[in-house]
């Protein structure tokens, strides 16, 4: 018995694996919301009966439901549509020295936003960011970069008052 490959070449019975991980991290999210939910300490409140759990139980249960359904659908053989915008290719690969770098720039944020605050950790995420999609004008994509992060900064402390991490400029913010 032979397997039957599909247009794109690959085996028929290996296709649905990328819609079987979204089932998959549909049924997680769904687990952490209800274990979550579950954990929530409300008093008895006459006023409200249903209380600030139902919520997340709803949300939680209709995940549950959707990665159940979306599994059994795969299983039966039934394929999301391919994406056939104009805009993009599918036949290329990943244009890894685009992905690795914006990619780092995230990291990099998500590291030195703690220690070095919102303005220096934001300007290094935008302006690496603005790097890894190819702008080479380096001072200017630095101003830029910081006139961003400074804007975003009191842009969330003045307009919805969050307070961003100031870090080593905590004196001067």
């Amino acid at each position: 018995m032979t397997q039957h490959a599909t247009a794109a070449g690959k085996p028929a019975a290996r296709k649905g694996r990328s819609e079987l991980g979204i089932a998959a991290l549909l049924g997680a999210a769904g687990a952490v919301v209800l274990w979550d939910a579950s954990r929530l300490v409300v008093p008895y409140s006459v006023s409200d009966p249903v209380g600030p759990k139902a919520l997340p139980i709803i949300i939680g249960s209709l995940l549950l439901v959707t990665a159940v359904l979306l599994a059994v659908n795969v299983l039966r053989g039934g394929r999301g549509q391919a994406e056939e915008g104009e805009d993009v290719d599918l036949s290329h690969p990943a244009d890894w020295k685009t992905v690795l770098p914006l990619a780092g720039a995230f990291v990099l944020n998500i590291l030195l936003i703690d220690v070095a605050g919102w303005v220096i950790s934001g300007t290094l995420l935008f302006w690496g960011s603005v790097w890894a999609l190819g702008g080479r004008n380096y001072v200017r994509d630095g101003l830029v970069s910081v006139a961003m992060a400074l804007l975003t900064f009191y842009g969330f402390y003045f307009g919805l008052g969050i307070k961003l991490p100031a870090g080593i400029l905590a004196g001067i913010l």
